[in-house]
């Protein structure tokens, strides 16, 4: 069982088709191959690197700006897709992470490193809050045009609590290393970007 690889490039090519949809501007390829980059980066400090994969390449599978159980659906896709290619525990893990993007907060594990792939995970998929200002602003813009459906009055409130949620919290990052490369950037972005969604348009 271990043998099968989790992702192939058949499933590969299955999902790539749902990142290319036409209403994904930030949710998209890019963003996956941009997070793989990470999961290659740090590929040292994985404990499962192939689960982490995994979680990365089904965690936006599915994605309607107007939901709000993406995760839940993208977890069970995951399930259903990677049924049979490992064991219940791994395919549980790699659900749990999934599942966590949904709030950013840790999944409870009793394996320290499955927590400790969970905390790295959850930091490349936020990595972006950390980029340089420009790259920061295209994704926010990217964002925006995701829910181009909201009036404008809504869209400032609702991302303003977001930001506001992530620059409340002690750290944004869970682990020392996405915390010493993209935190002290992360929080400037977002104070910035919060500043702006404040101003009377």
């Amino acid at each position: 069982m271990k043998d099968l690889p989790l992702i192939d490039t058949a499933l590969k090519t299955e999902l790539s088709a749902l990142y290319r949809a036409e209403d994904r501007h930030y949710h998209n390829l890019t963003h996956i191959e941009a997070m793989l980059a990470l999961a290659g980066d740090y590929r040292g400090l994985l404990g499962d690197p192939e689960a982490v994969e995994a979680a990365i390449w089904f965690h936006d599978a599915i994605y309607d700006s107007k939901a709000k159980d993406n995760e839940a659906r993208s977890a069970a896709l995951a399930e259903k897709k990677l049924a049979g290619r490992t064991d219940a525990g791994r395919l549980g893990r790699i659900s749990a992470m999934i599942l966590a993007t949904a709030t950013h907060q840790l999944p409870r594990f009793d394996d320290a490193t499955a927590t400790r792939d969970a905390g790295l995970f959850l930091d490349m998929d936020l990595s972006i809050l950390g980029a340089a200002p420009g790259a920061f602003d295209a994704y926010e813009r990217a964002v925006r045009r995701e829910y181009g459906w909201v009036e404008e009055p809504m869209w400032r409130a609702g991302r303003g609590a977001v930001l506001k949620d992530f620059l409340a919290r002690p750290h944004i990052f869970h682990t020392e290393d996405f915390r010493q490369r993209f935190e002290p950037q992360a929080r400037l972005n977002m104070a910035r970007s919060l500043e702006t969604l404040q101003k009377p348009s």
